[in-house]
Parts: C-alpha cells; sequence; structure tokens
C-alpha cells in the first residue's frame, strides 16, 4: 500500500454497500418503547388514591417508628432527614417519569387528529362528490318526461284527434283530407 505525503498509511476507504461495524458504546441501551410504556404504567400508578394512601401509610409508619422506637433500632431521628431525601428522590423520579407520559399520550393525540383531520376531509370530498352527482340527478330529471306531462300530451292528442273525427262538432268548417 502506498503511504501518503506524512509518510502514514491512507484511512481505508468506506465502502457504501456495506454496513458499517458498530463500536462498542459506554452507555447501555435500551428499548425507548419499554422504557416509555414503563413510564406510563408509573405515572399511571402514582397518579391513584392506591399510591396516596400506601405513601400516606408508609410515611405514618416511618414518623411512628422513629419517635417510639427504641434509640437502638431508631434509624431517622427527629428532624427526620432521611425521610426527606426519601421524599425528594421520589419526587425527582415521579416528575420526569409523568413528562415522559405526558410527552407519549400527546404524541398519540396528535396522531389521533392527524387521522381524524384527514377523515374528516374525505368525509367532506365524498360529501361534495355525492351533492354533486344528486345537482346531475336533478338536472336530468328536468328533461324526463314525467306522468303529468305526458299524460296531457296524450289528452291534447285525443283532442286533435277527435276534432279531426267530427270538425262539423267543433265548429270547424274545413273538409278533412
Amino acid at each position: 500500500m502506498a503511504l501518503d505525503r506524512q509518510g502514514e498509511r491512507p484511512a481505508p476507504r468506506i465502502r457504501l454497500d456495506q454496513p458499517r461495524v458498530r463500536r462498542p458504546r459506554l452507555l447501555p441501551e435500551y428499548d425507548p418503547e419499554a422504557f416509555g410504556r414503563l413510564s406510563e404504567r408509573i405515572a399511571r400508578f402514582i397518579g391513584t388514591g392506591r399510591f396516596l394512601v400506601w405513601m400516606t401509610a408508609v410515611v405514618i409508619v416511618w414518623v411512628v417508628w422513629n419517635v417510639s422506637a427504641p434509640d437502638r433500632l431508631r434509624f431517622d431521628e427527629y428532624p427526620f432527614i432521611f425521610l426527606t431525601l426519601t421524599l425528594s428522590l421520589q419526587a425527582s423520579y415521579a416528575a420526569p417519569l409523568i413528562l415522559l407520559a405526558q410527552n407519549r399520550q400527546a404524541d398519540r393525540d396528535r396522531v389521533t387528529q392527524e387521522q381524524d383531520r384527514k377523515q374528516n376531509e374525505r368525509s367532506i370530498a365524498d360529501t361534495e362528490y355525492l351533492t354533486r352527482e344528486i345537482a346531475a340527478l336533478r338536472m336530468g330529471l328536468g328533461e324526463v318526461a314525467t306522468r303529468d306531462w305526458i299524460r296531457s300530451e296524450l289528452e291534447d292528442l285525443v283532442r286533435e284527434l277527435a276534432e279531426r273525427q267530427d270538425p262539423a262538432a267543433h265548429g270547424s268548417d274545413e273538409p278533412d283530407r
């Protein structure tokens, strides 16, 4: 292989017809869809009365235990620093999970609205087409002979034939031809 001007080997040419070799990643890979579903489940649970009851029960047991238990069994003395830290940690994870779930719901709503908009456009186009077809049928029916019109034409022909057969009855002096 030839050397370049600096005396180094040139980088091998990248072939576009072959996939690139994956580089090892430092961060673990995860399925964003699975993570999103998990966050929605957690957000749904956090938003329930059951969660509030359990959280209240845990806090009450925590406080009662750390106030009334013997000194050697207490793990969080009064001002309950560890309890505050635990609740802050729970809140710091809950807020982003709830926002992630809301964003996913907003994305689903956006897709649904787009589908509804397209369906409405199709419905409007179908309605306009049917309206034009009905108007064309009405215009076509305007040129079609109706039963009343045919009846009046037949009556006129009958009268005309009767006049030709009996001109004296109708006051005509012309002979028949």
